[in-house]
Formats: structure tokens, sequence, C-alpha cells
């Protein structure tokens, strides 16, 4: 092994990862990252190899979504860049905490167009679009700064994507000594006067509810503490969906798709929303009604004043904040009736489903009552898991992820990989629907070279359903959405995976159960239109 005083640019970096807390790397090695896997050979950091660098982001995505913990890819520049670039968007449009560490062409060939290898005219320009901020690394210097700017922004920020590029002509460079972590910042501690002012509102209301999103999650025991105080129903974003538990009489789950409940927010004098945009993506409205005023808790300035502007804002972290606000509240006057009317709608909800979701509901609920308390659900783009958004409780943050800011088809498998290997001591699985594990299928090989326990649950509603229920509201004759699926089971065990498919509530159980003691993922095909969920 090199000195400290030998070490490159590669090898550096990779144990500057290791100094701010980075356990695994998600990615696929190329000529022009193999400077870092020298790095990686004499480091206790886990390299996972991917089957493309889209599944690279995904495990990445998945490893930060499910432990809040920074998810680093490694990826070659060029096609290794723009492969892995979906999976960045999904983090940046869901605000998760996502490094991609890239090489690049030779830092004197840069804008050249000279046609080098794996050559984009500005990988930068190609990925700012889509992170908190993209750089290139023109010398060895400017590495140690440029990764404590990230992890700085993951901790104090909006906790958005990062790409860093070093060309590998910077990547042999020595790096002159071994690099240190900085001590990193806190996130912005909230102002007494806007606590206050706060305090002044929701004291006063006469119908409060809370709106939770994904900035939330740290926050769960305060908000809780919060909406009891007030008697005020919680209406949970996708992303914050469990910060108050499901089973809570106050919880409206993630329902604001919810045309109940959509209605029932219009009733609100005074609206807290907690580290949530409000977005469409969670309504499928382009913007909610809500005649209260509204306390918006943020890390993000421009939330202040977008569609729905804050009557008192507040920059700051959400369990700082929430933390004083039930500090400060005092004794208030409970809204009793709250528990009552979510109790009814939440029974409105159930009795206004469509066929369709009546069959998501009996398999979800089969699927609940196998799946331990504590299970991580990693959600691919699919009609179950719209459905579970508002069907499927939860206790606790981060149990449920469906990532519909982005709404990119295929995430859920190596999303669930990384958060099994972020949580190893944890219960995953995932979600998928036939249509969207096509996208990413080949990453079975990754989780069955792993080893997982992993559950799949595989809803197989033959095509692409959703777009064929709009083509069919719209008199659209179908078109694209029909093409034939493979044999997922003979697909699967050639993987290396087990697999089987359910015939009833029982096989569906069993095989949860099983699947969660096995020595591989396990593929669990469940057909809609079965007899047993008709």
């Amino acid at each position: 092994m090199n000195s400290s005083s030998e070490l490159n640019v590669g090898e550096a970096t990779i144990k500057l990862l290791e100094a701010y807390g980075v356990d695994t790397l998600f990615g696929i090695p190329g000529v022009h990252t193999l400077e870092f896997c020298r790095g990686l050979n004499q480091s206790p950091i886990q390299h996972v190899q991917a089957r493309n660098e889209q599944g690279a982001g995904f495990m990445a995505d998945g490893y930060a979504r499910a432990s809040g913990r920074p998810g680093v890819a490694l990826v070659i520049s060029g096609p290794g860049v723009t492969n892995a670039l979906t999976a960045i968007g999904q983090a940046y449009a869901d605000s998760i905490p996502v490094l991609m560490l890239s090489s690049d062409a030779a830092s004197y060939t840069l804008g050249k167009g000279w046609g080098c290898l794996h050559e984009v005219p500005s990988l930068t320009a190609t990925t700012a679009p889509l992170t908190a901020f993209s750089a290139t690394a023109m010398t060895a210097e400017e590495v140690p700064g440029l990764i404590a700017k990230a992890f700085s922004v993951f901790s104090s920020e909006r906790p958005r994507p990062v790409h860093i590029a070093i060309p590998i002509d910077v990547l042999e460079m020595p790096a002159g000594g071994e690099w240190e972590a900085i001590e990193l910042p806190a996130r912005p501690a909230p102002t007494a006067k806007k606590i206050e002012r706060a305090c002044e509102l929701l004291r006063s209301a006469q119908q409060p509810m809370i709106c939770v999103g994904g900035g939330a999650w740290l926050a769960s025991e305060a908000i809780t503490e919060i909406a009891e105080k007030l008697g005020a129903a919680v209406i949970g974003s996708n992303a914050g969906k469990g910060i108050i538990d499901d089973s809570h009489p106050l919880s409206l789950s993630a329902g604001t798709v919810r045309g109940e409940v959509q209605q029932y927010l219009k009733n609100a004098d005074v609206v807290l929303a907690v580290g949530t945009e409000l977005s469409e993506v969670d309504s499928f409205v382009e913007t909610l009604e809500i005649n209260g005023k509204i306390i918006r808790i943020d890390l993000d300035s421009r939330k202040m004043s977008d569609l729905y502007p804050a009557e008192v804002a507040i920059i700051g972290g959400a369990k700082t904040t929430t933390e004083a606000i039930a500090r400060q509240l005092g004794d208030v006057d409970e809204r009793a009736e709250t528990v009552a009317e979510v109790a009814s709608l939440r029974r409105d909800i159930r009795n206004n489903l469509s066929a369709s979701e009546v069959r998501h509901c009996k398999t979800l609920d089969v699927l609940r009552a196998a799946l331990p308390a504590d299970t991580v659900v990693m959600g691919d783009i699919c009609q179950l898991v719209y459905t579970g958004s508002f069907a499927f409780d939860v206790p606790k943050p981060r149990l449920w992820h469906y990532p519909a800011g982005y709404c990119t088809l295929g995430c859920g498998l190596p999303d669930a990989i990384g958060a099994k290997l972020a949580l190893p001591d944890t219960p995953v699985v995932t979600f998928a629907g036939d249509g969207g594990f096509m996208f990413t299928v080949q990453e079975l090989v990754t989780a069955a070279e792993l080893g997982l326990a992993l559950p799949i649950i595989l809803w197989n509603n033959e095509g692409l359903k959703q777009i064929q229920d709009d083509m069919k509201l719209r008199g659209i004759e179908l078109v694209g959405v029909t093409g034939i699926n493979p044999d997922f089971i003979a697909l699967a065990q050639s993987c290396g995976c087990h697999a089987l498919k359910i015939d009833s509530a029982q096989s569906l159980t069993d095989a949860v159960k099983a699947a969660f003691k096995a020595d591989r993922p396990t593929l669990i095909e469940v057909k809609e239109f079965d007899a047993w969920l008709n």
C-alpha cells in the first residue's frame, strides 16, 4: 500500500469519502475510473457492481432514502454520467442527498471537441440543472473543497444531489498528503419572533391542519405532539407518509391525492406546512385550494413565496423548529371533533374505491399483515403503489418510498437494493409493476450476487395499465402500452433468484415470510386479474 504522502488524487478521494462516513459506493468501473478503483482496493468501502449506471444511481438514491445518509454513485465520464442522470433527476425532484462522483476526459482536452473517449462537451453543463451544484476539479487542490461543499449541502441545505467530475489526468496527480474531512455545518435555527408568531396563529385557529413532507422526517415526535395539542388533522405527502403514525386517529396518511381530503383541506383556517412543497405530484391537481393562513417551515427560502405564499415563513430545520413550537404552544383548547371527522374521511375513501383499487387494497391488506411493522417499502411507479400511499399504513417515517416527484419507472428494485445495504438488519421489500420492472430488471443479478433476502412483489397487470386507463378515459385507441411480457418466473430464476406465482392470500403471506429468510432475492408474481382478487 502507498504511504499517505504517495497517494494520488483517486486514492485520496476514496479515503476522504471514508472520513465523511461513506461505507458503500454503487457503480460500474471503467477505464476512466481505474485510479478510484486503486483507492477502493485499499479501502473498507464496499463497491457494489450495478448492471447499468442508472441502476447504480437508483441504488445510491435508495440508500439515502432509507437511511438519511448520503448515497454515492461512482461512474465513468460520458455514458456513465448520462445513464445515471435519470436517477439523479429523481433524487433532485425528491430532495435526496446523492453524490455522483465521476471521471472526465483529460483536463487539457475539455471543451476542445477532439473526439476523446467518453467525450461530452461539458459534463457540468449536462448535470447542473438536476443538481444542487455540478463542478469539475481541474487540479488536485480543488478536490477536497468540492467534496466538503457537497457534504455541507447535504447536512445544512435542502439535500439535493451533487455531481463532481475529476479528469483522468487529475486523478493520477499526487494528492500531496491525506485529506481531512471538515466539521459540517448545521441546519439553520428559527428565530424566537417567528416561533411566537406561528404559535399565535395556531392558538387562534378554529380548524388547524398540518401538512408534512419528506423534509419533516426527523420531526415526527414534535409534529405528533403539536397535532394532539391542537386536535389538528395531519396530511402527509408521499415522502411525508408515516411522519405521524398512519394509524393515529388524527392521520389522513398520504391522502392529498384523494378528493375527499382535498375538500376537507379547504376548511382549514390555519395550515402548518412542514418540509413540504405541497406539490402537484402528491395531489394531481395543479394547485390545492387552501383558504387558510399558511405557516411554512422549510430549508428552501424559495418555497415561501411560490404557489402557496406563507403568512409566517420560517427558514429552519424541521426538528428544531417544531420542537420549539411544541414547547411554546402551551395549553390549547383541543379541537375534539377532528378525530371523528378523520375517521369518517377514511371510511369514505375506502367506500369510494374503484374496482382496481379494491383489488389493490385486498393485496395491500394481506401484505400489511404479513410484513413486519418496520419493513421498508421501496415502491416503483405502479398502480399498487399509488393506492398504497393512502391505503397501506406505516407507523413511522422512511418506511414508505414512492418517488412521485420525478415518477420514473424502474426505480423500485435498485432502490430496494440500496436500502437493504444501508439497513442490513431491517426488512426491505419492493413493490413494482410489470412495466416498470422491465426498466431495470438486470439488477436482479446484482441483488442475487449480494445474496439479499429481498422480497420483490411484482404486480402484473399485463401492460402499462395506468396509461391504458388514461387513454380509455380520453377516448384514445391503445397504442404502445400492451406489449408482451417475459416469463417472469423463468427470468428471475435465470438471474439466480427464487421465484413463484401467487394464487391466494395465504400463498402470498407464506411467500413473503419465506422470502425474508431466504439466501437470495425472491420474485413474487401477483396477477391483478387472478380469481382470488376478484
